[in-house]
Formats: structure tokens, sequence, C-alpha cells
């Protein structure tokens, strides 16, 4: 039979694990991102139990919140202010994973570029154009990332806090 201390340090493991992915993910979109480290920091509070878990649950839940709608909806409005529509940004995603099959390790962020560019080099019908829109909408999508992914490593100072707390209480 295990233990509960032996489960409880599993899970932290795990959980601890699980941020990595998420963190990760913030900067690679083909991962799971803040989503990943709400649900890790949920699964985690749920088997391990006591406050220190419940309130850092809480804490990441709303930093999560923050951080996603936040990077959408400026992301959203600085790509609608320059006039650049979505189905750009979609292609270069597309266009990302794609190269990350093509050329390993490089190939995301190549993929993106180029997709983003040719597509909005098409959609413009100028080459020089389509260079001014990719670049738009590259700072947009970089403002983004960097606004969720300071909220996912608060997420993650809170977790690791909560993690020390809960042990050296225990």
């Amino acid at each position: 039979m295990v233990d509960s201390l032996t489960v409880q340090i599993i899970v932290t493991v795990l959980a601890g694990l699980a941020y990595v992915v998420g963190l990760a993910g913030i900067i690679v979109p083909v991962l799971p991102g803040t989503i990943t480290l709400v649900i890790a920091t949920l699964i985690w509070a749920i088997v391990v139990g006591g406050w220190p878990a419940w309130v850092a649950f809480g804490l990441v839940l709303v930093f999560g919140a923050i951080g996603m709608t936040s990077s959408y909806v400026l992301t959203g409005r600085r790509l609608h202010a320059a006039e650049v529509p979505m189905w750009p940004v979609y292609v270069a995603i597309a266009s990302g994973i794609v190269g990350i099959f093509v050329i390993p390790f490089l190939g995301l962020p190549i993929g993106f570029l180029l997709g983003l560019y040719i597509s909005e080099a098409i959609r413009q019908k100028d080459w020089r154009k389509g260079v001014n829109s990719a670049v738009v909408a590259v700072k947009a999508l970089g403002i983004g990332i960097m606004i969720e992914f300071s909220l996912a490593m608060l997420s993650t100072i809170t977790f690791a806090v909560a993690v020390v707390v809960h042990f050296v209480t225990a």
C-alpha cells in the first residue's frame, strides 16, 4: 500500500511537469498552455487538499483567466486596428505546424513567419504591404504571448510557494 505522502509527492512532481508543458505551450501554440496550468493546479489541490492548495488554485485560476483574456483582447485589438484579419494568422499557425515536421526545432517559427507573410502578401496583392502587415501581426501576437506568459509565471510562483507551504506544514 502506498502512503498518502508518497502520493502527494508524485502528484506534485507530475503537476510541476505539467507546468513545464504549460509554459512551453504559451510560447509554442501547438501545446496546451494556460489551461494546462489551471488543470494541473486543480488536480494537485484535489489530491493534496488543504488551504495552501486551494488558495493557489484560486490565484492560478484568476491569473490564467486574466492572462488568456488580455492576450486575446489586446492581440485582437491590435490586429483589428491594423486591419489584419484572423485568417492569415490561422494560415501562419497551420504553416508553423507543417514546418515542425519539415524542419525540426526551427520549423515552427520559420513556417509561421512564411505562412503569415505569404498569406498577407496574397491578401493585399502587394509583397511589400505583406511584409508590413506580417510585422504588425507578429508584434501583436508577441505582446499577447508576453502578457500571458508573465501571468503564467505568476501562477508558477504561486504554485511553488503553495508546494513549499504545504510540505513544510504537513
